[in-house]
Order: structure tokens, then C-alpha cells, then sequence
């Protein structure tokens, strides 16, 4: 009862809180289907309930909040239904329709009691999430903008944002490190939350790093393991699509065995349904490059080889026909030496006798010639001072003479010219 003090009448605080609790008991006695954004689930393992944190948000601001209880047994239930409907239980980020009562306790305050979750609901979310944000890229021309852009001949440098303990990460990098054509990789880690609200910011975020310095890397990965449609739903969100969509390499993503593909999936310019997949594809990339070469180089060594083997027979025959060729024209140049021979001994035969007739001739000119002839014919000479008196202007009266006859010499004086 409260308290008379003057002409105050004074409550307690445990008396406001009671009546507070009686009023909406009152009011609030049914249960109600109530549409909110479950900001942050606060499960307990150790108890097994779950204190979810329920906001509802416009223009991405708060504008209503409040707590809930969802105890042991119901949370159990309910995860079963989500684990079985979307392969993924329940968490943080996501739009849920739930059945719960307004309760009111003096020492917990105001909550909500959450006795069911409409699992069919948050599919329907992610569903118009999904065709909103396709409409908007559609609407801004940049649905298709990462497919047109030039994909590199081999994708050697490639950046990746993944967690650096997926397993989906773990599988792409056993594939691409061990393929057994030894071809080398350059992988770049960029690490990002990958499911959840958090997820979205997070990955934008690397991408913007990544965007920096491009010149460095061929492609861009985003990989992850597997998830149903809730642990995908952030790749539904406008934003990370539309940064993806516009990014300046090509981005290749496998983010998880989802057949229902997601937003960031459509725009990308190649989409692998797993890691292991996205591998495949690349070393692919390295085939149709390696094949090629390596046939090229097969046909390059084959021509060789027959070159080598055409050229080598023209030289064989070319040594054979140089070999026959030099023993024709030296059997030839011998047979011209020999009978140049023949005729240099003939002609030097005839010359010699030539020679010796002309010097026999010439040695009977001398002999004819020889002053001992003439003089045994009755030629005379005379000198005078020892040369020979060739006419009489050259004597005068007085001068010795010699006279010089076949068998001897006459001495004489000039006593007259006539």
C-alpha cells in the first residue's frame, strides 16, 4: 500500500514495477506476430537460452528496441526448423516474423517472450532483398559490368578475401598448390568476415584495399565453404553487388553449394559453386595456354627434326655428288695434265731440234764469218796504233803499219798516199 506523508501519496518502486506488470499482463494477454531484425542472437551454451536483442530500423538508423528471452526448449525447436528448412541455424543479422508475449518482470524489465519463429519468413526477406538489389544494378546499367572486362591470358596474381581458417579456402589452395602440372600460383590473403551483417562492411572494405593497387593481380577471389540461404544472405545486400560489379579486374567467386545463386555471385564475372570448383577453372586457364604451347613446341621440334634430317640428306648428297664431281674433274684435269705432257715433250722435242738446227746454221755464219777464213782467201788487215785502218784519210806519211796475213804479221812505213 503506499505511503501518506503530508499530503504526498508515495509509492515504492517494487509497487510502480508490480503495477506496471499487472497492467500489461492485463492488456497483453495473447500472443502476438511481431516482425523485427534480430541485432544479436546472445545464445548460451551453458544454459541453452537465448537473449536476442530485437531492433527495428528505417534509413538504416535504430528507431525501436528491445529485449526477448527465448528459453532452452523453445530455442532448440526453433534451430531444428531453421537447420532443416535453410541448412542454417539460427544467428545474428536477420529479419525474422515471431510469435512471442509482452512480459514485464520488476527486476528485468520489459521483454519480449519468443515462443516461435516463422523459418519460410526469412526466406521470403531474402527473397525480395535479392530482386531489389538485381532490379537497382539492372536499373544503373552495372548488372553485367564485371563480365565485360578482359580476363588475363593466365591468372597467375591473384588476390583473394577469405577466412584465413575456411575450409573452402584450405580446399582452393590444396588444388591450385599441388596440381601436378607444377603450375605456380601468386596468392595474396586478404582476410574479412564472410557471414553474417558484419560480413557486408568487412568485405567492402578489403575490396577498397584491393582496388588500390590492382596493377598487382590478375583477378580477385572471394572464397568461403559451404551455407544455406541465411549464411548467404549477405551477398543479396546492394551494396557488396554493386562494389563487386564495378570493380576494375575481374572477380571470381565460390562461396559456397548453394544452387540458388546469390546477387554477388550474378554479377561477378565468374562463379564457381565451391572453392574447389573456382580452382579448377583457373588451372583450366592455365591449360588453354599451356596446351597450346606445348603443341606448338611438339610441332616446332618435329619440324626441326624433319629439317634437320632434309638437311642433313641434302648434305649427304651434296657431299656424294662433290665426292663423284671432284674425281670426274680430276680424272678429267689428269688426262688434260697428261696430254699436255705428251704434247710439251713432243713440242720441246721439236723445239730442241729446232734450236739445234738454227745454232748449227749460226755457227757456220761464224765460221763463214771468222777473219782466219778471209785472210786464208787473201784478205789482209792493217792497223795502225793497234786499230784497224778502215780508209786512207785516217794515215798519214811516216806511220807505222801492221799488216796481218794468213801465216804471219808485215811492219811498214807510209812513204806515200795516193
Amino acid at each position: 500500500m503506499p505511503e501518506k506523508i503530508a499530503d504526498k501519496t508515495i509509492f515504492t518502486l517494487l509497487e510502480v514495477t508490480r503495477s506496471i506488470q499487472k497492467t500489461l499482463a492485463d492488456r497483453y494477454q495473447s500472443l502476438y506476430w511481431i516482425k523485427a531484425e534480430m541485432n544479436k542472437l546472445n545464445h548460451y551454451s551453458h544454459s541453452g537460452h537465448a537473449y536476442p536483442e530485437l531492433v527495428e530500423k528505417k534509413d538504416g538508423k535504430i528507431v525501436s528496441e528491445i529485449k526477448s528471452i527465448l528459453w532452452k526448449t523453445d530455442y532448440e525447436r526453433i534451430n531444428r526448423q531453421f537447420l532443416e528448412i535453410l541448412q542454417e541455424p539460427l544467428r545474428d543479422g536477420i529479419t525474422i516474423l515471431f510469435q512471442a508475449g509482452i512480459s514485464y518482470d520488476p527486476l528485468y524489465g520489459l521483454s519480449l517472450k519468443i515462443v516461435d519463429i516463422d523459418p519460410t519468413f526469412v526466406l521470403g526477406e531474402l527473397e525480395k532483398e535479392k530482386k531489389e538489389s538485381i532490379r537497382r544494378l539492372h536499373q544503373e546499367g552495372l548488372f553485367n559490368q564485371n563480365k565485360t572486362l578482359p580476363f588475363p591470358l593466365v591468372p597467375k596474381r591473384l588476390a583473394i578475401i577469405s577466412v584465413e581458417t575456411s575450409k573452402g579456402l584450405s580446399d582452393f589452395f590444396k588444388i591450385i598448390n599441388q596440381n601436378p602440372w607444377g603450375y605456380q600460383f601468386e596468392t595474396t590473403l586478404y582476410p574479412a568476415l564472410l557471414q553474417g551483417d558484419k560480413s557486408v562492411p568487412s568485405i567492402i572494405k578489403q575490396l577498397a584495399v584491393i582496388a588500390e593497387r590492382t596493377d598487382a593481380y590478375d583477378a580477385l577471389l572471394i572464397v568461403r565453404g559451404g551455407g544455406g540461404e541465411v549464411g548467404l544472405s549477405s551477398y543479396n545486400n546492394y551494396l557488396l553487388a554493386r562494389a563487386i560489379s564495378i570493380f576494375p579486374i575481374p572477380v571470381l567467386t565460390g562461396i559456397g553449394h548453394s544452387t540458388n545463386e546469390t546477387v554477388s555471385e550474378m554479377v561477378a564475372y565468374k562463379n564457381a559453386i565451391t572453392p574447389s570448383e573456382l580452382a579448377d577453372f583457373l588451372i583450366q586457364k592455365f591449360h588453354q595456354f599451356a596446351i597450346p604451347v606445348d603443341q606448338a613446341q611438339e610441332r616446332l621440334i618435329q619440324y626441326s627434326n624433319e629439317k634437320f634430317k632434309k638437311e642433313k640428306l641434302a648434305i649427304q648428297q651434296l657431299i656424294q655428288s662433290l665426292t663423284w664431281n671432284s674425281k670426274t674433274v680430276f680424272n678429267r684435269e689428269k688426262n688434260q695434265v697428261n696430254n699436255a705432257q705428251q704434247h710439251l715433250q713432243l713440242f720441246s722435242r721439236q723445239l730442241l731440234k729446232e734450236r739445234f738446227s738454227d745454232l748449227a746454221h749460226t755457227s757456220r755464219l761464224i765460221q763463214l764469218a771468222n777473219p782466219l777464213q778471209l785472210l786464208k782467201r787473201g784478205f789482209s788487215i792493217t792497223r795502225v796504233n793497234g786499230k784497224a785502218v778502215m780508209g786512207i784519210e785516217e794515215l798519214t806519211v811516216g806511220d807505222e803499219l801492221e799488216t796481218i796475213v794468213a801465216n804471219g804479221k808485215i811492219k811498214s812505213t807510209v812513204t806515200q798516199k795516193s
